[in-house]
């Protein structure tokens, strides 16, 4: 019922209330109703419709939209973005639609002037992938004039309200309504629509819809040309029509995207062929304003029509293929105009309830009469409830040669003029005896019918007079060809998209075009025809009072519509019925799950047996009926009860289902992966072996060459060999060099061995190490080196070979010495396996100091081509030096004096820490100085001077 204003009872927590609740568990609501068709759409993949009727102004839109609103709220949870899209312009559409669509009546503020049947397209999971709109005889007469209290459509006092001064202008409008003769009767009126917001979300709507700033801006261009085409004005001048506001015509010409004489050509003349000449006809003043008034009417219904096929391009469903998504079931909205019984009843009025009777008719056929039937097909015991079957009422309207429709169009096709009292006449000689039809002359004293004017059809929902005035031309629906021609050579894509038979060419004979009231007849009959395809809900809306007052409750009025919709044979049909019918096979295979009788498959002697032991096995068998194919349950509460046992055991099958499934994957995955396993195997045992093949083969003669191998390239290995190669070639360096070492002499070993000790430490960091030559060792004892005092030095060797028990003599050499009081000498240095001597040359090799080598911590040398080396001693004694020699003068013997060192303390698993820096760090006695190397080009031989930090060493140049 309309309550005439906002209730708080369409919000989200209502919509939680009722989403997936059964209709009998929460109270009657739209909500429950949009959710019981969406249930059964989802569980029986069934197409579902809601049909919204009721009087004009009983809430029909408004119904609508809770119930669009309600099933975007329910579906997509996982958020699609191509599922959010179609939900939001399939609400979007709304606004379009009743802008251009809607108008305020004297019943009504926002009332539909057109039918509209909007199809919501589904997948298998339920959510909503696109859509289909269907019109229905937009009332276009309502442009050109309105009757007292009322508006025209919507869209223009949006226009004029909403628009900005700027776009405005570009249309040559002013903001005041009045000032246009079209929709002028309507500027005064008070309506609770706000045009201004209202053009605003239009706009916003278009725009998320799709339509294009270009498109948005024709459409406004049309509904400014047909204001504007409303105040043209025509006259006579002589013989001829002429326009006297010719500027308006230019205004239309540059919106419409024409050329002005063209335009005024289309307005004041007509175009006729006779043959084959083709002449221009000139139009009196009655036929130029009848000309015009078709005209904007035909441009505003072919504005609507295009917006909605616009609308329907981009939510239609494209590229679904079944065999791979699944079925596609379809929801269908109904919001249609209702029941119309204004002051004065036209040719629209007439269509309006017609529709509603036809509609009137599907839910007696699939309710009342079909339903009956059925109990007494399949043998139900049943007591028959009378009903009122308006079939009579429709079949006045629409029955072939005897219904008015016909009647009209055979007026229509005589050929001469033909009047709508004319008309008239007809009507009351074929139907003068029917009992829902009367007019003035079959009912001389009723004076409420004006002669030659009125007829009178008792509808199912009351009496209603219609005036025939207008009937002929509206169902004609003339339009000149010029007007067609004119829009079809608009510059404007749009425009001339909206008028393809614009093209043809002025002698091209074509068929004679279906008058209005058939077309409307035919798409009605294949409306109903779609619905009675689908499971029908029905949502039936109540007026509660004519003057639109929250606070009034009309009984009498309320009663009234009660009754012609049939609502009280519909509760008794109901109440003695059954809620839900199926075949005993159907039934079977939704709920054979819920029995171990009948899961998966039974074996009793049919289907009607196994169903009846599945309604006993959870007791329901008071509340069913048995019929000769069809299964009967009463209550709701019964089928609720089937379907919850469904739901739950389906949860069960799926775990069930998942489990095999999962099983049989996870064996097929084990068996794939065992097989890649054991081919991995195979392979890698393969390229190993091949590897190992190839190093045999490569190798196998590698005793025998001159280098053991070393020229010899390694063949590279597969991945998993890496480390494998690694391992291989480090035993076969070891081997190698085991090999090598083999061949050296036992004499040389020694020598060797301090040689690599050298590279180790000083490979890198000094140039000069001195490999390339033999290292004698014991310099002082060679005479090329000390010819005169070598037999002096050998006594006072072998004297502290005795005394100290020394086995080795590691190193000698003559150098030049720095101490603490910066005191330069030359001295010579004795290096035995114990022992580090130093000795004074010019006093025969006497001793001057002895340093253990336990007390030895390590080494430093620079990093150049000098001989410097400093000795580091535990006491931080350190020992100064500069290594000499006499022959070869410039032969270096650092590397060799390093390199002995680090053998023996490597032999005695004793570490020595050799470091190559420039300055040297030393400590003197506990005192901390630095030894720089500096080099002179004038220097003869190498010597120590004082600097502020400790010592230079200068160097010769060469």
């Amino acid at each position: 019922m309309n309550p005439y204003k906002n209730l708080n009872i369409y919000g989200r927590d209502t919509i939680e209330q009722y989403r997936g609740r059964e209709l009998y568990e929460r109270p009657p609501h739209l909500f429950a109703i949009a959710d019981a068709a969406y249930k059964a759409m989802k569980r029986r993949s069934k197409d579902t419709c809601i049909v919204i009727s009721g009087e004009s102004g009983a809430g029909k839109t408004e119904a609508s939209k809770y119930i669009m609103h309600y099933i975007a709220a329910i579906t997509n949870p996982g958020q699609r973005a191509e599922v959010e899209r179609v939900k939001n312009i399939l609400l979007k559409s709304n606004c379009v639609l009743e802008a251009f669509g809607n108008a305020k009546t004297n019943r009504n503020d926002n009332s539909s002037r057109f039918g509209k049947y909007m199809d919501i397209n589904f997948d298998f999971k339920g959510d909503p992938i696109g859509g289909h709109i269907n019109n229905y005889l937009l009332e276009k007469s309502r442009v050109i004039v309105q009757q007292a209290g009322e508006r025209s459509f919507h869209s223009f006092y949006q226009l004029l309200q909403g628009g900005s001064d700027q776009m405005l202008r570009s249309l040559h409008l002013q903001k005041d309504a009045s000032a246009y003769k079209y929709i002028c009767p309507g500027a005064q009126i008070k309506c609770s629509i706000n045009d201004g917001a209202e053009f605003k979300a239009v706009a916003d709507a278009m725009k998320v819809i799709g339509f294009k700033q270009e498109e948005i801006q024709t459409v406004y261009k049309i509904v400014a040309a047909i204001l504007h085409l409303g105040n043209l004005k025509f006259s006579v001048d002589g013989d001829t029509p002429v326009i006297e506001n010719s500027k308006v015509v230019s205004i239309i010409a540059d919106l419409l995207s024409t050329k002005s004489d063209m335009v005024e050509k289309a307005l004041l003349f007509r175009t006729v062929a006779t043959g084959r000449d083709v002449i221009d006809k000139q139009h009196t003043e009655q036929e130029a304003s009848y000309g015009r008034d078709a005209f904007a009417k035909a441009i505003y219904e072919r504005l609507f029509a295009w917006i909605v096929t616009h609308i329907n391009d981009v939510i239609e469903v494209k590229n679904y293929d079944t065999t791979v998504h699944g079925k596609n079931t379809v929801i269908g909205v109904l919001d249609i105009y209702g029941f119309e019984i204004f002051d004065n009843n036209s040719f629209e009025q007439f269509c309006i309830n017609y529709c509603n009777e036809k509609l009137q008719q599907l839910f007696i056929q699939l309710v009342l009469k079909q339903e009956q039937e059925e109990y007494q097909r399949e043998g139900i015991p049943w007591k028959h409830i009378d009903y009122f079957n308006n079939q009579v009422i429709v079949d006045l309207v629409e029955q072939q040669h005897k219904g008015i429709i016909s009647i009209l169009d055979d007026a229509c096709m005589n050929v001469g003029k033909v009047t709508d009292e004319m008309f008239l006449e007809a009507l009351n000689n074929k139907l003068g005896k029917h009992a829902h039809f009367s007019s003035r002359k079959l009912c001389a004293t009723d004076k409420t019918l004006e002669f030659d004017r009125d007829f009178r059809i008792k509808h199912y929902a009351g009496d209603v007079i219609y005036s025939v005035t207008g009937f002929i031309d509206k169902n004609k629906d003339t339009l000149f060809q010029d007007f067609k021609r004119l829009m079809y050579n608009s510059s404007n894509p749009v425009l001339k998209m909206m008028w393809p038979e614009g093209k043809l060419s002025i002698t091209e004979v074509t068929k004679r075009p279906l008058t209005a009231a058939t077309l409307f007849k035919n798409s009605m009959i294949a409306l109903v025809d779609n619905l009675a395809s689908k499971e029908p809900y029905y949502v039936r809306c109540i007026k509660p009072n004519d003057k639109k007052s929250p606070q009034l409750f009309d009984e009498e009025r309320c009663r009234h519509q009660v009754e012609y919709l049939g609502l009280l044979e519909n509760v008794r049909v109901r109440r003695a019925g059954f809620a839900y019918r199926q075949t005993y096979e159907k039934f079977l295979h939704r709920y054979k799950m819920i029995s171990e009788f009948t899961w998966p498959n039974h074996d009793l002697p049919s289907d009607t047996d196994a169903v009846k032991k599945l309604i006993e096995c959870h007791g329901f068998q008071h509340d069913v009926a048995y019929g000769k194919t069809k299964i009967f349950i009463r209550t709701p509460r019964t089928l609720f009860t089937l379907e919850e046992l469904h739901a739950k055991m389906l949860v069960r099958i799926v775990l069930f289902l998942q489990k095999v499934w999962r099983g049989t994957l996870a064996r097929l995955r084990y068996k794939r992966t065992k097989a890649a396993l054991t081919i991995l195997k195979y392979y890698r045992r393969y390229k190993v072996k091949s590897y190992i093949r190839e190093v045999a083969r490569r190798f196998h003669n590698v005793r025998q060459m001159k280098d053991y191998g070393k020229h010899v390239p390694w063949p590279t290995p597969p991945k998993v060999l890496r480390r494998f190669e690694e391992a291989l070639q480090t035993i076969y360096h070891r081997w190698r060099a085991g090999e090598l070492i083999r061949s050296v002499p036992p004499e040389v070993l020694p020598q060797l061995r301090a040689k690599v000790a050298a590279m180790e430490v000083l490979k890198g960091h000094r140039a000069d190490i001195g490999l390339q030559r033999a290292w004698e060792g014991n310099y002082i004892a060679l005479k090329s080196d000390n010819p005169q005092t070598t037999g002096s030095f050998i006594p006072v060797a072998n004297e502290l070979k005795r005394k100290d028990k020394y086995m080795n003599v590691l190193f000698s050499c003559h150098v030049r010495k720095v101490n603490r009081f910066n005191k330069v000498e030359d001295r010579a240095i004795f290096i035995t396996d114990r022992h580090l001597y130093k000795m004074d040359p010019m006093k025969q090799y006497k001793v001057m100091k002895t340093i253990p080598l336990y007390n030895l911590i390590g080494l430093s040398v620079s990093n150049g081509k000098d001989q410097l080396v400093v000795f580091h001693t535990k006491d931080n004694k350190d020992l100064i030096v500069c290594l000499f020699s006499k022959e070869p003068s410039n032969d270096s013997r650092i590397g060799e004096l390093v390199g002995v060192l680090a053998s023996h303390f490597k032999s005695e698993k004793r570490a020595l820490q050799v470091s190559i820096t420039n300055p040297v760090q030393c400590s003197l006695h506990g005192r901390k100085c630095t030894v720089s190397v500096e080099t002179k080009t004038n220097q003869s031989q190498p010597d120590f001077t004082k600097h502020r930090s400790g010592f230079i060493l200068c160097v010769p140049g060469n």
